[in-house]
């Protein structure tokens, strides 16, 4: 009987340390920034420069700028949660050659940036970055909020809060981190737990502009049922896009960008492709 209670004490003990582990570092679980401040000559975009933005909290912050052609819209880009902006320098280059402008936003610890992540910090950031778009002389409406994975929790946030935005674009996003969290650590009580929870699919029904899902039938990491739950809950007008045999970092390798071409030209932010 002692012998029992011993195991079943260590078993706690175990557990709660779990627990706190998980509690304690889950932002280094979250945001795994790659801290070196990329080149933008040293890319495979050609032409983009550095500029700055300054957050609302005193931060200045520097991403990656390549200016529309007359009149064509830009991709206002948040990154997902690893590396940092040089890292999507050729996505970035596939939107230049179809005529977009892009601005690789820069987040708060990522890039040689200064500060911390936090979604609070990620939304501030977001804020900022779309400001800075507008001394570079980009009418709003001419903008395209766009997120890849964990910034889509920026992307809908952002759209969330501004009817004036050209589009939302998300790629491979998540309902919540929550979400994430409860289906990977099913064991552990982590919705409580959650520090940054980007719950998109609570802020998404208040998206009013165009808005495009992108999503791999084959995403492992971020199920393809996240996305239809998003469609779902999303106002009008809408679109999701389910692309076939594409994972979680590959869309682009299976027609996303024709999507987008295709999803703008729609709503009348680009002329149609011949």
């Amino acid at each position: 009987m002692y012998l029992v209670i011993t195991l079943g004490a260590s078993a706690l003990t175990l557990y709660g340390l779990m627990v706190m582990a998980l509690y304690t570092f889950q932002r280094r679980i979250l945001f795994v920034p790659d801290k070196r401040r990329p080149d933008p000559a040293e890319g495979a975009a050609a032409g983009m420069t550095r500029v700055e933005a300054e957050t609302a909290d005193g931060l200045v912050l520097e991403g990656w700028w390549h200016p529309p052609p007359y009149n064509r819209p830009t991709v206002l880009y948040f990154q997902g949660n690893g590396g940092n902006i040089g890292m999507r320098d050729t996505k970035a280059r596939r939107f230049i050659e179809h005529g977009y402008g892009v601005l690789l936003a820069g987040y708060r610890g990522y890039g040689g940036n200064p500060g911390s992540p936090s979604e609070t910090g990620f939304l501030a950031d977001g804020r900022a970055w779309l400001d800075a778009l507008d001394t570079l002389g980009v009418l709003t409406e001419k903008t395209l909020v766009y997120g890849e994975s964990l910034g889509t929790g920026v992307a809908v946030a952002l759209g969330a809060e501004r009817e004036d935005l050209g589009a939302v674009v998300l790629e491979a996003p998540f309902t919540s981190i929550r979400d994430i969290a409860a289906a990977r650590y099913p064991f552990i009580p982590v919705r409580w737990l959650i520090l940054d929870p980007f719950d998109s699919l609570k802020r998404v029904p208040r998206v009013v502009v165009p808005l495009l899902i992108l999503h791999g039938d084959q995403d492992t990491l971020i199920p393809i049922d996240h996305g239809e739950r998003l469609f779902a809950a999303a106002a009008q007008p809408k679109r999701i896009e389910r692309i076939a045999g594409g994972g979680h970092t590959d869309l682009y390798d299976h027609g996303a960008l024709a999507a987008v071409d295709h999803f703008l030209a729609v709503h009348g932010l680009v002329e149609a492709r011949g």
